[in-house]
């Protein structure tokens, strides 16, 4: 026994001798376009040459750069190489700071069960309970987390107590000015909610496709599980309930990220209960408003929409002013996939006339990967003014999806 403690611990040491003292993350890009990225490296092969669990990241002159262990053995940090060049970065032995949080998300007890998340750009949530079933987001106009305060200020008892007592007491103009006032429905200066999403897939679900070509729309999720809560990614895994599709009893799994900095989610899909191969399709809703301003390019993976948001929660009397203030909301999707088949199928439901959708062949006990994400022209810190606009972002999206950047430890 002695004997195996002494060569446990010659062992032990040994591994503290041969440990880096740091090591050099070099990341590659392949294309010309310049890029601001999260990467990803092997946590446990860090820590192993290194000789410890924790690990600082550096840029090239040394200064300390936010940095986050994910729940798949990953440790992440965000990255700026130019067009067909190198950066180079540096993981350390150390304690990291605590960093401001950029992405993080939770359950919405609020407003029931909505399950919302976001970064410094984009927000997003979904339902557990009744008919919208997609993906629905909030338009930012800022860096600032702010789905605790929207939905705070929107659930304010105190200002529904007043507006409700101006109405029964018959100051009907005064009661919706003291609602709007807090409203997250108008824009106060750092976004809104404006999307419209109902049985429909919203801005990017996916749904499997019966024999005959038609969607088979999902439910509302059933159970969540937080897997990273930040400070620079967000990741939640859904599970849906399970549905007889053509004969057999399916269970769908989603684990979406959403990394800070980026306009677009991964989301990560599987099925159970499957026995053959089936058509699975991702989309995006086109409501009446703008039945035909959308952009579908299956060489080069991508689709993208032009909102122009719902304006039929306002009272008529403000409707037409406050319609003009929700902007254009762009939406898009995103394919590593490069078999899919793209194009627009008509569904009419009141308030939309279908989707366009990606479709695909899903095979039992794999998974499949692809990203859903929004713009808005009212964020100032963005350029997406028209269709064209978001169309060439979503092009550089896309060539980014199929052409990872590069990355080497030594």
């Amino acid at each position: 026994m002695k004997q195996t403690f002494i060569l446990l611990f010659a062992l032990m040491w040994a591994a503290v001798l041969n440990a880096a003292d740091q090591l050099t993350i070099t990341v590659s890009n392949p294309l010309t376009q310049a890029r601001v990225e999260m990467i990803e490296t092997d946590a446990a092969l860090l820590k192993k040459k290194l000789g410890t669990n924790e690990m600082i990241v550096t840029d090239a002159d040394g200064k300390e750069i936010p940095s986050q262990l994910t729940w798949d053995g990953k440790l992440i940090f965000q990255v700026g190489v130019g067009g067909k060049t190198k950066s180079v970065y540096y993981v350390k032995r150390g304690t990291p700071q605590t960093y401001e949080a950029r992405a993080k998300g939770r359950l919405f007890t609020e407003r029931q069960d909505e399950f919302g998340w976001e970064n410094d750009r984009v927000a997003y949530r979904v339902y557990g309970h009744g008919g919208a079933v997609g993906y629905d987001f909030f338009n930012k106009n800022t860096s600032d987390l702010m789905l605790d305060y929207w939905y705070a200020s929107e659930q304010n008892q105190e200002m529904r107590s007043v507006s409700k007592q101006l109405h029964e007491r018959g100051y009907h103009d005064l009661a919706d000015q003291v609602y709007n006032a807090f409203c997250y429905h108008i824009d106060h200066g750092k976004g809104m909610d404006c999307y419209t999403v109902g049985p429909t897939l919203g801005g990017g679900a996916n749904a499997l496709l019966k024999t005959d070509g038609t969607l088979f729309m999902p439910q509302c999720y059933k159970v969540f599980e937080i897997l990273d809560k930040g400070p620079l990614r967000f990741t939640v895994k859904f599970t849906y309930p399970t549905q007889d599709f053509q004969g057999e009893k399916v269970t769908e799994t989603r684990i979406i990220s959403l990394d800070a900095g980026s306009h677009f989610n991964r989301v990560t899909l599987s099925y159970e209960g499957l026995s053959k191969p089936v058509q699975m399709a991702s989309g995006i809703v086109v409501h009446n408003s703008n039945p035909t301003a959308y952009v579908l390019s299956q060489e080069n993976g991508y689709m993208g929409y032009e909102d122009l948001g719902d304006a039929s929660v306002y009272n008529a009397k403000y409707k037409n002013e406050l319609a003009k203030k929700m902007g254009k909301i762009y939406v898009g999707t995103l394919y590593p996939d490069k078999a899919i088949q793209v194009s627009y199928q008509q569904r009419e439901n009141g308030i939309a006339t279908g989707h366009i959708l990606a479709i695909t062949t899903y095979r039992p006990t794999t998974s499949y990967t692809y990203y859903f994400g929004s713009g808005w022209d009212k964020n100032v810190s963005t350029n997406f003014h028209n269709l064209t606009d978001w169309e060439a972002f979503l092009s550089d999206a896309a060539k980014a999806v199929r052409n990872p950047l590069k990355v080497s430890v030594k």
